[in-house]
């Protein structure tokens, strides 16, 4: 049994090493992680720990600042780096881990003994290598805080309701403290419900109150988060009615909701949510409903799998598993991100659908599934790493105007909005201009100074114009740059005599390629 036991550690700190290695690797791509790393770098730099910032002078209200603080200390103790920005979601995962283990051992029939540290195992595995836990521990994100709320949360409240010690009962109010930090009253949603259709269908109402310190609970609760709530909104009037009605309840039940302030409404047919739960908790959630398929048909009973104390344990997991399902099921603004918080829970039922026993050899199957995920990923990142140019990021850019001599990113200005990948590796120093007033200087022929002019390459219009100027000096996947002087002159006229007098020759060398 021991070596059965060995063989899952080794296999769950492998996973979490290899994704722990590959926070390094891969460039932020746009749009989702650099711009959560910018906001959290310029918390970094501003040493603002009240309100989050989005840009200069523009707050963000659309989510609470628990993984900014994370990633700003990040930030400060190992540098502005991907692998610093990427660190809190692992750990984060890292605890979630944790916590599958326990509650796992905590169903056990003896949850003491070797084969509950077995499936505690096999649980935590599962989770780490399904789709979406993988993808989650190693990016740039909110949801993984909001995970590690709910899933401490419900962890807590099974451990208890199994018997757990008290201090369990504090943590679930902690959890729920994280979960408001982190993504805000949602966690009272996601956690309320798998635990109100447990009470309303096992009538357990009494030992829900008596298993949990309930007052004193809740003021602790509100006594870590609430006091952020009321600095934001007197820092930034208007944030409590943007976040609280806007972002809980617009953003909804009204797929078409252009309320805001910081991105695109995601428009999906009502139920997609459903979808997303398949994918994100590929392979296991194919191979939990194969098990449990397969086990009623062949007459086999995994009861003796868990050891419930009070009754509906069971189906109270089931809920835990499908209630962010449940809840965003009419929902046509999601994210598969949003089904997160129930890939812990719906790893604990697939460790019982498919025990591993503890004293046989891991199942060939068992490996090829654990493995597949973490390989899957690997390789994706690798090839991405040395193909920088599929992704939708500007750091070879800025790092490319940053070799050139007597440039760096503070003469790169974007036509637009500048790319968050963009602000975040030139550490905000790029710059932009409207349309309009780069249209109104190239008329006069007159820049207020020298730029590098990064130009979408679906402005067509404003390529051709700048084409009749000078040429391309670098390009990626969605932007050209011209090197503009204050001197406009016609290329087609001047071509010979302006390269000449340039105080620059931006020929491309071997000390400096520009493409």
């Amino acid at each position: 049994m021991t070596r059965n036991i060995n063989t899952l550690l080794w296999l769950l700190f492998s996973v979490l090493a290899i994704r722990l290695g590959l926070t390094a690797i891969l460039p932020l791509a746009d749009t989702t992680e650099p711009r959560y790393a910018e906001i959290a770098r310029i918390m970094a730099e501003t040493g603002d720990w009240i309100t989050p910032w989005f840009d200069d002078g523009v707050p963000f209200w659309g989510k609470p600042p628990l993984s900014f603080w994370a990633q700003a200390v990040s930030f400060n103790v190992f540098g502005v780096s991907e692998f610093s920005g990427r660190l809190p979601s692992w750990l984060a995962n890292a605890v979630i881990v944790y916590l599958v283990f326990t509650l796992r051992r905590f169903l056990h029939p003896d949850r003491t003994g070797d084969a509950a540290k077995a499936a505690g195992l096999w649980a935590a595995l599962i989770y780490a290598t399904t789709a979406l836990g993988f993808l989650s521990a190693g990016t740039v994100m909110t949801d993984s805080f909001l995970a590690l709320g709910s899933t401490l949360v419900l962890t807590s409240l099974i451990v208890r309701l199994q018997g757990g010690p008290a201090p369990w009962g504090w943590l679930f109010f902690v959890g729920l403290a994280i979960g408001l930090l982190a993504k805000g009253p949602l966690i009272l949603v996601l956690t309320g419900l798998p635990v109100f259709l447990w009470v309303a269908v096992t009538r357990r109402w009494r030992t829900l109150w008596q298993c949990l310190p309930w007052i004193r609970g809740s003021m602790l609760m509100l006594a870590i988060a609430v006091p952020w709530y009321v600095l934001a909104e007197l820092k930034t009037p208007g944030f409590l009615d943007y976040f609280i009605v806007g972002e809980h309840v617009k953003r909804f039940l009204v797929s078409s909701w252009q309320g805001d302030l910081y991105g695109n409404a995601h428009e999906f047919p009502r139920g997609t949510i459903w979808l997303y739960l398949v994918v994100a908790s590929l392979p296991w959630g194919l191979v939990a409903l194969a098990a449990f398929l397969l086990n009623r048909w062949r007459g086999h009973d995994t009861v003796h799998e868990w050891q419930a104390r009070e009754k509906g344990i069971g189906g109270l997991v089931l809920a835990c598993t499908l209630s962010p399902a449940l809840f965003f099921t009419l929902s046509g603004n999601i994210l598969w991100t949003y089904v997160l918080p129930g890939l812990p829970f719906l790893a604990v039922l697939a460790s019982s659908l498919w025990p591993q026993s503890p004293a046989r050899p891991m199942q060939h199957s068992a490996l090829a599934a654990i493995l597949l995920i973490p390989m899957l990923g690997t390789v994706a990142v690798s090839w991405l790493a040395f193909h920088p140019e599929q992704l939708k990021t500007e750091r070879e850019l800025i790092a490319r105007v940053d070799r050139l001599p007597d440039m760096s990113a503070n003469e790169l200005v974007y036509v637009g909005k500048a790319p968050f990948s963009a602000r975040f590796y030139s550490l905000g120093k790029v710059r932009t201009v409207t349309p309009e007033t780069l249209k109104r200087q190239l008329e006069q022929r007159a820049l207020s100074r020298s730029m590098l002019l990064a130009v979408e390459k679906g402005n067509t219009a404003m390529l051709h114009r700048l084409e009749t100027l000078a040429d391309p000096i670098d390009e990626n996947r969605r932007y050209r740059v011209f090197l503009l002087d204050t001197r406009l002159r016609n290329k087609a006229h001047n071509g010979d005599r302006e390269s000449k007098s340039s105080r620059i020759d931006y020929t491309a060398t071997k000390e400096h390629p520009l493409s």
